[in-house]
This record gives C-alpha cells, structure tokens and sequence, in this order.
C-alpha cells in the first residue's frame, strides 16, 4: 500500500508488492451438481416434530450454494431519532483473507467470536485457484497467469475454503480484493479501464464460484453463500485504480468502495453512486505526521524497505503501532463519532508485531464496548445498512464535521438542529 502520510510520504515502487506478498459465474449441468455430496436439499430431518434444517440449494457447479439468511447478523438499523448520539462504528478488514499456515485467519475469526464482532474479508480470487490451473487467469495488461502474490498450495487453498466459509458462518463479510494485485509499471492495476476492471471481477468471481472444477475436490462442502449477491464492495491492491473501478463496480450495483487512499477521520459520503470508505489518517505517536490505519503503512514508516527489520525494535514498535490504532479510536469517539476503519493483512511482518497491535485494539475497543460504550464492530456491509437508513439531513450534519470536531452544545442539541 502508499503511504499517505501528511509528512515523511513514502511509495511502493514498480514490484515492491512482489517483494512484500501483498495481497490485498459459469455453471455446469444440474446432473454434476447432484452428484456433490452436499447436494440434497433437505427440508427437515423426516422425523415427526423435529426442527427443519436450513435448505440448501447448490449454485453453479456446486461450489457455493444458497443456505438461506446469514447467521449471527445484528438487528436491522434504523434511524436515529432526533438528537440521538451516534454510535461508534469501527470496521476491521482483511486483504486477501487466504490462509497460508500462520493460523493468523483463524486466531482473528475467533477473537471476533469471543466479543461477538464482525469484519469484512476482501478475498483474493486466486486464494481458490490451484497453482496448476493458472493460466485460466488473464490479468489485464499482464501475462496469462501472472501474479504480483504468487498462488497458494493445494493445502493452503483448502484451509482457505474452510476459513472463509467459517468466516460466513459467523457472520462475516466476503468481498473481494480481485486477482493478481499489480501495483507496478505498465500492467499496474492504476492504469485499467473500467472494461479491465469488469474482466477482473468477473474472474474473481469465477474463482470463488467454480474452485470445485478447477480444483477436483468433491470432498469438501460447498461455500453457504450467493457469491454474486455477497458481493458488493472492494478493496483495489494498493489502493490504486478507483476511479476507473468506480463505473464497473457502479454496472455491476455494488454499495461501497474502501479503496480510496489517504481519507481523514470524517463520515463518508458517495461517490458516484457508491459509499466512499477509505483507510483513515490517524496519530502515530512520536511523530508530527499521521499514518494511514493499516498495517502495511505503519511498517513502511518503521522500518521503510524491509518486513524483516532487526528484533531489537520490535517492542516499540508494537507499542506505537497499538497506541496509534488506539488513538484513532479514541479520537474519534470522544468526538465526532466517525465510523473508524483499519485494514490488515494475515502477514507476519517484523515478527508478528502487527498483528499484536491489532489484537491489542481489537481487545481494546471490545472492553470499551463491554464498559458501555455505544460501539459497533461491524463488517463494512452491516455499516452502509445503517447509512442507507439514515435520514439525509442526518447523515449532512455528519459528514459537516471535521476531524476532531465535537458536536456544538452536545449531540442532543446539534442533531435536533438546535443553535448551541
């Protein structure tokens, strides 16, 4: 990812996802799709009086199936009355969400269940392809097969599967962060054109939606979800190439974006058509300049050009990347209340520090929850629901705040309208 950071700005050159790792619908015959295991769509257990199991209908080739509504989802928002404090949202996100035997996807997806939160995974398409079959992949401007992330083993793509269908399971969103992430020279995903960016999603697509023909696997259940109606947001590698993405993603009648660099502690707004939610600047403690909330960029300002620093500067600088994600938060709640967004990869950079400090915020923001606090660890699906109710006059008073800004003679005053 760039760096945005007000000062000290530093860039990712042509490769430099390469050489971090970054990552970050068609249909076969009704008679292959009975033969899936899974295939029988029971509607009860056949004994008297028994609870009725979900129906399940398989999709396509068998590789994702309709299992009915989401589980463990929250109530359906409504509108906040007049004069009414805002809750604090705060979205954690994952990039490329694959599993590559860290146990990093698994040690997230069970803290969010132990404080009942959920997060949004942006899923790599590749994450589900096999090595072997790459060249079903044709990246824009890029050679067939090609990939700035590499492929994952046979292993990994199957703990893949299993995760992300966990992660569903438990309430959490699958979006996507396409294919090949390509952040460098003339093939960066910067220069596509919306067309490009439609052959990538729908490439994406097919990867989550036919990974049972590409891989042969018939031993594994299907993914419980509708990937072509889970799908309604994104997260561009590197954060590069929105405004070209922005009329596909738009034709296609996805919600969200969160691929904007650079954005500030201020509640969103559209942008042609689709909620704006990028990564936020936020206090990086001793310096002058903020950070972007995102793993990748607090390495970048530590320890600039490796992920492998010496381990002597571990300590501090887990200490200041927990204290600045801490910071943000605080700063946004004790003011105006601007959804808080914190984007990370399952990457065990610098020894692992990154992933400490998101734990530490994590636990953090769920103790302030427990202590009463009105905060929502949501997934970034859950959060525009809430926008989308939300009266326009509202939600205009919101996004009239600046960053830090408190509301003028309490939230009971501003949000009736009333002059302090």
């Amino acid at each position: 990812m760039r760096d945005v950071s007000r000062r000290g700005m530093i860039g990712l050159g042509a490769g430099a996802a390469t050489a971090f790792g970054l990552a970050a619908c068609g249909t076969t015959s009704g008679k292959d799709a009975k033969r899936h295991p899974d295939s029988s769509a029971s509607a009860g257990t056949g004994r008297p009086g028994a609870p009725k199991k979900p129906t399940m209908r398989l999709i396509g080739d068998g590789s994702t199936a309709f299992t009915g509504k989401q589980p463990r989802q929250p109530a359906a928002p409504v509108p906040l009355e007049p004069g009414e404090t805002p809750p604090q949202f705060v979205v954690f996100s994952w990039d490329g969400a694959g599993e590559v035997g860290t146990g990093l996807f698994d040690r997230f997806l069970r803290l969010a269940r132990e404080n009942d939160a959920h997060m949004t995974f942006f899923l790599s398409g590749l994450y589900l392809l096999p090595e072997s079959k790459k060249r079903l992949y044709d990246p824009p401007n890029n050679p067939r097969g090609a990939s700035d992330i590499g492929y994952l083993s046979d292993e990994h793509v199957r703990s893949t599967l299993k995760l992300v269908r966990q992660a569903w399971l438990d309430g959490h969103e699958i979006g996507t962060h396409f294919n090949g992430h390509f952040c460098g020279g003339s093939g960066s995903v910067g220069n596509w054109t919306a067309r490009q960016w439609t052959s990538e999603i729908e490439q994406a697509k097919s990867f989550v939606t036919e990974w049972r023909t590409n891989t042969g696997w018939t031993d594994l259940p299907p993914l419980p979800f509708d990937y072509e109606k889970e799908l309604i947001g994104a997260r561009t590698p590197c954060l590069l190439g929105q405004n070209s993405l922005l009329p596909a993603a738009r034709e296609l009648g996805w919600r969200y974006d969160a691929s904007s660099p650079g954005g500030v502690q201020r509640w969103p707004q559209k942008k042609e058509g689709l909620w704006d939610l990028p990564l936020q600047a936020m206090p990086f403690p001793g310096h002058r300049f903020e950070v972007l909330s995102m793993d990748y960029n607090i390495l970048a300002n530590q320890s600039i050009a490796t992920t492998r620093a010496p381990s002597y500067n571990y300590p501090g600088w887990r200490t200041q990347a927990s204290a600045s994600y801490v910071a943000g938060f605080k700063r946004a709640y004790e003011t105006n209340r601007a959804p808080f967004f914190i984007g990370n990869h399952f990457e065990e950079w610098n020894g692992g520090i990154y992933m400490d400090a998101v734990e530490h915020v994590f636990t953090h923001i769920a103790q302030e929850k427990q202590k009463g606090a009105d905060v929502r660890m949501v997934s970034f699906r859950q959060f525009v629901d809430w926008l989308d109710v939300q009266k326009p006059e509202v939600l205009a008073k919101l996004q009239a705040m600046d960053v830090a800004e408190e509301p003028v003679g309490g939230w009971h005053r501003y949000l009736r309208g009333q002059a302090a």
